[in-house]
């Protein structure tokens, strides 16, 4: 019983300085960029959901094949016999082992919250784009004038906000690299923002049942250097009319 009980508090040692390295890290990583990043926020709250599941399942998984071994029937004739625990010592090994597990959960649920809260608040500088979904596809709307269907272009290292509404049905609006998604309602208007990073493609889709064609309803996030984003705004938004003056 003393092996079991030296088992069950390596994890309650084990991950709250786990849990300590991993918020130092992204704290250092906060100071150092100058646009937060969504994304890292969801990698590291996916981390220590992973570390629980591991230390807790791997607890789990020791203190089972030691019982195993341990009180194994030695012969057919052999019958075992429960440990008799008085009640102060049932109570215990039912509370506290609760408590410990609810006071993970309710830790990593308030870590979420506090992440999906950070997906609720765009920074300030957000560069705004709108996007409305329809059967099968994205059209994007720059605050330049463009437009554009399926390929949504933002400069690297920017913070992105993301207007969405729906022509028709519910879609939704998820960019797996950057780990957003929202839903896309007819008649009113959601958002999501990331941090545009890693140059080059990144896949856009539909995670929400929208008809037949759902399955066909991607795009990409097409990511740019800033000064090429710029020139690419500039040679695409529409020309103001030229005002023209009659001849005296």
């Amino acid at each position: 019983m003393k092996k079991i009980k030296w088992l069950l508090t390596v994890p309650a040692l084990l991950a709250p300085a786990a849990s300590m390295a991993k918020e130092a890290a992204g704290e250092a990583a906060a100071v150092a960029g100058a646009v937060p990043d969504i994304t890292e926020g969801w990698w590291h709250l996916w981390n220590e959901m992973m570390w629980d599941i591991g230390l807790i399942g791997g607890l789990f998984a020791i203190v089972i094949i030691y019982l195993l071994v341990k009180y194994r029937r030695k012969n057919s004739d052999e019958e075992g016999k429960g440990v008799k625990l008085s009640q102060l010592a049932a109570a215990g090994w039912i509370f506290i082992p609760a408590f410990l597990f609810i006071a993970d959960d309710i830790f990593l649920a308030a870590k979420n919250f506090e992440q999906w809260q950070k997906m609720r608040t765009p920074p300030a500088e957000s560069y705004e784009v709108a996007v409305e979904g329809y059967m099968w596809g994205f059209d994007i709307t720059y605050p330049e004038g463009i437009t554009a269907t399926n390929e949504l272009r933002v400069p690297e290292g920017k913070a992105i906000k993301v207007n969405l509404t729906s022509r028709d049905v519910v879609h939704a609006f998820f960019v797996p690299d950057y780990k957003v998604k929202w839903d896309m309602v007819p008649g009113s208007q959601t958002h999501l923002w990331f941090n545009a990073k890693g140059i080059g493609e990144h896949v856009l889709t539909c995670a929400e049942y929208c008809g037949t064609m759902h399955s066909g309803m991607y795009g990409k996030v097409i990511v740019m250097p800033e000064a090429e984003f710029r020139k690419w705004v500039e040679e695409n938004k529409p020309k103001k009319a030229e005002s023209t003056g009659g001849e005296a």
